[in-house]
């Protein structure tokens, strides 16, 4: 088998605030395979954020390593570390994060213009991305501010995928949709799964969850079993009714 795309071994992250240290994560490990769709869940406050800062390279482990492709990102500088989030790592956010008056194309070309892609090539490049998540040609022209939240979400994951990056990584994508729109949005990331693309989202919502092909709990800065999870779920539900 070959080796996972990426590789979280005992991570601890902890920060330092006015009132103490806070221990975000507690000796978290995870492993992805290429070609995976991963949902990370949890409720608010469980480390399912900073887990995705540390897997997008955005902060550092307290403790603990990862390994992405292989490579120990501790061991890289500022600049190494940019490189890597430009070239490897593709981001979709829930507010989208996209140039309001610029055209589709100029919001997916974007990131290839920190690369070493030759100008002639990034226009082909950013319709390939478009064409990859659905979107119409004739929307390609359009400002993104003229576009409904689906298809700027489209747009946004195309984005994430011009770069041909190792892995997605999705911070609740559907958080901003409507029902209907979010599951459209989920079948374009399914869709991409299909193609081989790496996908890991987060989300706190089972139905979401439910479009990955694999889903691991966090609670407190843990990843839990399915079993610990069930338990802290009627123990939260225990707790609720004894309140009312």
């Amino acid at each position: 088998m070959s080796a996972p795309v990426i590789d979280v071994r005992r991570v601890h992250r902890i920060y330092e605030s006015a009132a103490g240290y806070v221990h975000a994560l507690k000796g978290v490990s995870l492993t992805v395979a290429r070609g995976e769709f991963l949902c990370i869940m949890g409720p608010s406050g469980s480390g399912k954020s900073t887990l995705m800062n540390l897997l997008g390279c955005l902060d550092t482990p307290t403790l603990g390593t990862y390994l992405l492709e292989g490579v120990d990102v501790s061991t890289l500088d500022d600049d190494e570390l940019a490189e890597l989030r430009a070239t490897r790592l593709g981001f979709v956010f829930q507010s989208f994060n996209l140039l309001p008056r610029a055209t589709v194309l100029r919001n997916v070309v974007l990131p290839l213009t920190y690369t070493d892609v030759p100008a002639s090539e990034r226009r082909g490049r950013a319709e390939q991305a478009l064409a990859a998540v659905g979107l119409p040609q004739e929307f390609f022209d359009h400002r993104s501010n003229e576009l409904s939240g689906g298809q700027m979400q489209r747009v946004a994951i195309a984005r994430a995928l011009v770069n041909d990056p190792a892995v997605i990584l999705a911070d609740e994508p559907t958080g901003n949709l409507d029902q209907a729109t979010g599951q459209m949005v989920l079948r374009t990331f399914r869709g991409l799964r299909e193609q081989g693309k790496t996908i890991v989202l987060i989300t706190h919502d089972a139905e979401v969850a439910s479009w990955a092909d694999r889903t691991v709990h966090i609670r407190d800065g843990r990843l839990l079993t399915d079993e610990e999870e069930r338990a802290a779920v009627a123990a939260s539900s225990t707790r609720g009714r004894g309140r009312t």
